[in-house]
């Protein structure tokens, strides 16, 4: 059976569920992770890892404005609870819809943070002189919604490097173990407004995704010699075994049963790796060094995630395989309907994220569908539908 009858069976499988219950497949969702899942939490954030501002959200459903994903459109966790039935999107947690109404978080809530790891030092690494500078003057981390012009101004310093604009200006982003704190805050506020036994029922009955790794490599690793020169790319990903263990861990004390965790993509396949550390061939092909940097991860990531499910009978873990997906969507686009997969839509396409990702850049292209890369890090809102296609036959077990 071919993938697209798999994935046809799949849907008319979750359908009928769906159709036969009446409602969701699940009470909710529970959003973990970097800006490949951040739905604008770092909105509220002194941050350049940021995406509040045009073309960001371009061709996002109704609004066509930006909210904070780090996409034109929707992220792959976006088409992820369509596919389960919820109404609604997970909201950012930060957000001021999430802070104000706790009626918003009764199907889950997105804790996600751009720039965050398993390790929390990669959330910490980078500081920015201006978000020092708020530090010093006593100013809260999110007093203000800032814009990207603010931190243009702020930071003629890393212009000079567009490696340095990229790594070395960034306030830190919420870790994973702060998105824990947030998590259980979020606990108690749903219990304190729908009661403890729908708290709980919502705790146990959601599912988890947990979407991290890639910052650990290419905003720390990689540019920290110090690391480089403490590990072995083999030796840094067992260093990151530890963290994503206590996560899950983590995870499981506080009530999850059913957690998705996904793997690294092909790192040396995003533009900005090929532009920032060498292409694999006169053809713009990928850096090999860093695929294989993400298949030895997603080796022992799928080691780590037997080992704790061993522990835990009750407990439903998936590593969700998007290296193969995107890179098949990578070395053959036609097949899936794409035309471009080397260059991003946004600016040149070949390191543009974040501020550099800007409404004046020159060159973003007018039609994103026929691109696999929004920016010079993360897919369209297109190729993320491909990518929760993929998920969603993953997953099934969790439902």
């Amino acid at each position: 059976m071919g993938m697209r009858s798999v994935l046809a069976a799949a849907v008319l499988l979750l359908s009928a569920v769906r159709l036969c219950a009446g409602q969701a497949l699940v009470p909710g969702v529970m959003i973990f992770g970097d800006s490949v899942v951040d739905a604008g939490n770092n909105n509220r954030l002194a941050t350049l890892v940021r995406a509040d501002f045009p073309p960001y959200g371009r061709d996002f459903p109704t609004t066509h404005a930006p909210t904070g994903r780090f996409c034109n459109g929707k992220l792959a966790t976006d088409y992820t609870v369509e596919n389960l039935g919820l109404s609604s999107y997970p909201p950012a947690y930060l957000s001021e819809e999430a802070q104000s109404n706790n009626k918003s978080l009764l199907h889950g809530a997105n804790f996600a943070s751009g720039a965050a790891g398993y390790l929390d030092a990669t959330a910490a690494l980078y500081v920015s002189a201006f978000a020092l500078q708020q530090r010093h003057a006593g100013a809260a981390p999110h007093a203000r919604v800032l814009t990207a012009l603010d931190f243009i101004s702020k930071c003629e310093c890393c212009a000079a490097s567009l490696t340095l604009l990229i790594t070395s200006c960034v306030q830190g982003a919420i870790s994973l173990s702060r998105q824990l704190d947030y998590f259980r805050e979020y606990q108690s506020r749903v219990a304190a407004s729908a009661g403890a036994q729908r708290a709980a029922a919502l705790t146990s009955g959601s599912i988890y995704v947990v979407s991290a790794g890639t910052s650990d490599y290419v905003q720390n690793y990689y540019v920290n010699p110090v690391l480089a020169a403490t590990y072995t790319p083999d030796q840094f990903s067992d260093a990151l075994m530890q963290p994503f263990t206590a996560f899950v861990e983590n995870l499981y004390g506080l009530g999850a049963r059913r957690i998705g965790v996904t793997s690294l993509p092909p790192m040396g396949c995003l533009p900005a790796s090929v532009t920032l550390f060498g292409g694999g061939g006169s053809n713009g092909g990928c850096v090999e060094r860093l695929n294989n940097d993400s298949l030895i991860f997603n080796r022992k990531l799928g080691a780590a995630a037997d080992a704790v499910k061993r522990q835990h009978p009750d407990l439903k873990l998936v590593v969700f395989d998007i290296y193969q997906p995107l890179l098949d969507l990578v070395s053959n686009p036609t097949s899936a309907g794409f035309f471009e997969s080397r260059r991003a839509c946004c600016g040149t396409g070949t390191i543009e994220t974040s501020v550099l990702c800007h409404q004046g850049a020159p060159g973003t292209c007018i039609n994103a569908t026929g691109y696999v890369f929004w920016d010079g890090f993360h897919p369209t809102d297109a190729a993320n539908k491909v990518l929760a296609d993929s998920l969603l036959i993953q997953g099934l077990q969790l439902i």
